[in-house]
């Protein structure tokens, strides 16, 4: 396959399949900025499409064989295959196509300062943290984030300085087409099991990862995460931990309580900046000592950390709070591996509440199915645990799995389905005083919208 730098040119005609999708948006906005030629496809019409229109990109609905005729090059998400009749068609042309995570990581090269920040779980959260800081540093930076930041009011951030920050998302791989200068590993633990072998698997994967920083790079990892432990170890990069274990190089002490939400940060045995944070839990503090590492890394004032994380109050569907029905508290929230279920529930128990109730919609078949025991497990932390039927997402169901099948495990669970069986189930139950919670990665947090009205 041809290099992707020798076609990400300004002049050169670049088609995006699935455009519509937040990466995908985003970098048809850096290439349009670039002066490349930029056009795209998407299934449906939507605010994103309406916003590339706006900018002089050409966006088509429905993938259409003829819309990548003229095109130098094509580039696709993991999640569009060589049946697309876009990509079936440039293949047959000869056009060129490319992964998404190659053409960012092929832009990531011109940037002196590379943060990249993986995980099973807090990427979104912790790239918007590190945003906040090096905004409030003055720093300028690229951002690509997994989620909406209201401070952005996107997921992306186009600056002109000679920083950059992705998510770097560990499913397919996609993450080892990155040039990280500063590798941060939040966590390792078993998912996407549709695509990894098992746990050793994806150890030996984000293990690749850090070794794509050079010799000059820093890999920044959880101290109180033992597969992040493993996959940061004998890289022959610099290694700085963070975490509240006694070992870790940048540590959480004085934790005010249960929330999290006050505690100092110590860095070579001294208190380096106090945090105020407006997001709660042990596992958002954890993100918050994450990005305090990163930016310690990239030599960021202790005041600057300090004033941007206290700014900070959450990313788009993490936690966020949805408003109130019948005197209850509806928050929505991303959680969709069991390890980020049990985080939140733990973290809301915290608040003032009568109950803690958790709609969950599963996310994939595959997933509902290699952590069916922990799933269970971990929605029991809830007083009352409803369940949507699984989102399919990219695959169909051969396992024969099912979220009823997933119901009869749970204590006092109830099975809806639809999710507008679980908006009127939820209407029927909610009492003054209980926290409600859509929780998944899916579509679920329509069902909020739908007890907002």
């Amino acid at each position: 396959m041809s290099q992707i730098e020798s076609y990400i040119v300004p002049g050169k005609r670049c088609h995006l399949v699935g455009i519509g999708g937040i990466s995908m948006r985003a970098l048809g906005e850096v290439l349009h900025g670039m002066g490349l030629i930029v056009s795209g496809s998407d299934m449906q019409e939507s605010d994103a499409v309406k916003q590339l229109r706006s900018m002089g990109i050409n966006v088509v609905i429905g993938h259409l064989p003829e819309s990548v005729i003229g095109a130098d090059f094509v580039i696709r998400t993991a999640a569009v295959h060589d049946d697309n009749p876009e990509i079936a068609s440039a293949l047959s042309l000869g056009i060129p196509v490319f992964e998404r995570a190659q053409s960012w990581g092929s832009l990531m090269k011109s940037y002196k300062n590379a943060l990249c920040i993986s995980g099973t779980h807090g990427k979104t959260t912790t790239t918007s943290m590190a945003t906040h800081i090096l905004m409030e540093a003055g720093r300028d930076p690229t951002v690509m984030i997994g989620g909406i930041l209201p401070a952005l009011g996107t997921s992306f951030r186009v600056g002109k300085s000679d920083t950059i920050v992705l998510e770097s998302c560990e499913y397919c791989n996609s993450f080892l087409n990155f040039y990280p200068t500063i590798a941060v590993i939040l966590n390792v633990e078993a998912d996407h099991l549709d695509f990894f072998k098992d746990l050793d698997d994806i150890v030996d994967s984000f293990k690749k990862f850090t070794a794509l920083t050079p010799a000059s790079g820093t890999v920044v990892a959880n101290a109180d995460d033992a597969g992040a432990m493993l996959a940061a170890a004998d890289t022959g990069r610099k290694l700085v931990t963070f975490g509240f274990s006694e070992d870790a190089d940048v540590r959480g002490v004085n934790v005010a309580d249960d929330s999290y939400s006050e505690l100092d940060v110590e860095y070579n045995g001294q208190v380096y900046c106090h945090l105020s944070l407006n997001v709660f839990g042990r596992h958002n503090a954890s993100n918050a000592l994450a990005a305090t590492a990163a930016a310690i890394v990239m030599g960021v004032s202790p005041e600057h950390i300090s004033t941007g994380l206290a700014q900070f109050r959450g990313a788009g569907r993490r936690m966020e709070y949805k408003g109130e029905f019948n005197g209850a508290k509806i928050y929505d929230d991303y959680a969709h591996h069991p390890s980020e279920i049990s985080a939140t529930l733990t973290a809301v128990k915290a608040l003032p509440h009568n109950r803690i109730i958790c709609a969950f919609q599963p996310h994939t078949y595959s997933r509902t199915r290699a952590l069916f025991d922990d799933f269970v497990t971990s929605l029991s932390l809830a007083d009352i645990t409803v369940l949507a039927d699984i989102y399919a997402a990219r695959e169909s169901n051969t396992i024969g799995v099912s979220s009823a099948e997933l119901a009869e495990h749970i204590p006092g669970c109830t099975y809806c389905g639809a999710l507008n069986k679980v908006a009127d189930h939820l209407k029927s139950i909610i009492q003054p005083g209980d926290i409600v919670l859509t929780v998944g990665a899916g579509n679920i947090d329509s069902v909020a919208d739908m007890l907002l009205k």
